[in-house]
């Protein structure tokens, strides 16, 4: 049923995203729950188990109408849970293995059951493994005097249920989630917690069986949540950040599956909105793992190279006001020789890296040099190059003071792990080093503690 872009019907196409984004949302809540207690799977075996549980409501009720499929599923999933939890009560099996073995169970028997009364009730087994939603706007119903397709209204009043009962049960399910055993002490039942999740998670299933299928279900479970989770690290926000990568991968899933076929040149138009929404969900996870602002691999190369810049940049700093403050009398130089940086045997990186730290003092105006390419110039300190270098040095002979007293660390052993140690630059950290390392004014190698 799908068509090429330019034949987009707002009316038709419009209702197809719309009801794959409440899905989307739907889950997104859950999900996040789910992520953050490391039990992502059980809402994939939930949404597997809970499929005999439909079935059983269709063949009860005979139609798909009523509120016999949501509590059919419900029963599944909660059953679900406690047979897993049984499972590993009865002979220590491994919480894998024992959800494995309920969940494919579960699903078979489903499967078995659905084949059994396909004839007899309006049910397609791979409507409900691959959904058609593609179809969903043509099965309409009239609500509040507004035509629309059916699956919307189940969609919509699940939608808010999940998120009262979240905003109600807020502070339980969030310290149950993250620590059950306090949760417990508190009275907050992580057990009854946990049932409440697996109701919200069956709900969520079993009114986006049909319309988007089993397989974009578990999708949207696991894949908003996980790409939100590498953006926030914060539970609530998370959600709300799932739920808008939900209604991104809603949109772009049903472009993909209208566009993708053409610039493929394929023979068939005819792709499923559900997988091309699934395979583009997975492209944002894919996405936030290199890009995320906080655990992304490009930002966290980023990070590191400009915290190696910094280090490099200080150490300069530090070597130049060594230097100086030797030579002070003496008659000689009060610049350094950038070649000398890398004493004896630096790597190509390394030079240039002290190099390119160079050029970044002399732009904040923190060094001055005679040439434009600092590897045969002289540089040297300015006033401000100066300040800065001494509160380097003196965090340098703080740490060194600190370690001999407090560790015990051998004289000859404490530069080098003073020179680690002087990059930190924590406020608490270093407030809490001046207070107890501040007790003299030289170092163990009888070096003035310059003053800040």
């Amino acid at each position: 049923m799908t068509m090429l872009i330019a034949d987009w019907q707002w009316g038709y196409d419009g209702w197809i995203i719309v009801i794959t984004s409440l899905v989307a949302m739907t889950c997104a809540i859950p999900g996040s729950l789910l992520l953050v207690r490391r039990q992502s799977m059980l809402g994939d075996a939930v949404s597997h188990a809970v499929l005999p549980g439909i079935a059983i409501g269709f063949l009860v009720s005979g139609t798909r109408d009523g509120g016999w499929m949501l509590a059919g599923a419900i029963v599944a999933g909660l059953a679900t849970g406690m047979l897993t939890q049984f499972l590993r009560g009865l002979g220590g099996v491994d919480r894998g293995a024992a959800l494995g073995v309920v969940f494919t169970t579960l699903f078979a028997l489903g499967l078995v059951l659905i084949v059994q009364v396909a004839d007899s009730v309006d049910l397609d087994p791979s409507c409900v493994l691959y959904g058609q939603v593609e179809l969903a706007p043509l099965d309409v119903v009239v609500w509040s005097g507004i035509e629309m397709p059916r699956a919307v209204p189940w969609l919509l009043g699940v939608l808010v249920v999940t998120f009262l009962i979240v905003q109600v049960l807020w502070k339980e399910l969030l310290v149950a989630s993250f620590d059950p055993a306090t949760a417990a002490a508190q009275g907050a039942r992580p057990n009854l917690m946990q049932q409440v999740l697996m109701v919200l998670v069956a709900a969520g299933c079993v009114v986006a069986f049909e319309a988007v299928g089993s397989i974009l279900v578990v999708s949207l479970l696991v894949a908003p949540a996980a790409a939100a989770r590498l953006v926030t690290n914060r539970l609530r926000p998370m959600m709300l950040v799932a739920m808008l990568i939900g209604i991104v991968a809603a949109i772009g899933g049903h472009l993909s599956a209208l566009t993708v076929p053409g610039w493929l040149a394929l023979e068939t138009t005819d792709v499923s909105t559900s997988g091309a929404t699934a395979v583009f969900a997975t492209f944002l996870v894919v996405l936030a793992v290199l890009a995320s602002p906080q655990q992304g691999l490009f930002f966290g190369v980023f990070y590191r190279l400009a915290f190696r810049f910094r280090i490099a940049e200080e150490d300069l700093l530090g070597v130049l006001y060594r230097r100086e403050v030797e030579s002070r009398g003496l008659g000689q130089s009060t610049g350094v020789h950038l070649s000398e940086l890398g004493g004896g045997g630096p790597g190509l990186a390394f030079r240039g890296i002290m190099r390119f730290a160079a050029i970044r003092l002399r732009w904040r105006r923190f060094v001055t040099q005679s040439g434009l390419i600092p590897h045969p110039d002289q540089i040297q300190l300015t006033d401000a190059g100066r300040s800065r270098a001494t509160v380097l040095i003196r965090r340098h002979r703080l740490w060194e003071l600190y370690l001999a007293g407090a560790a015990a660390i051998p004289v000859d052993h404490l530069h080098a792990t003073a020179m680690d140690l002087e990059h930190l630059a924590n406020p608490e950290l270093l407030a809490s080093l001046e207070a107890e390392a501040a007790k003299g004014e030289r170092d163990p190698h009888g070096r003035v503690i310059p003053r800040d």
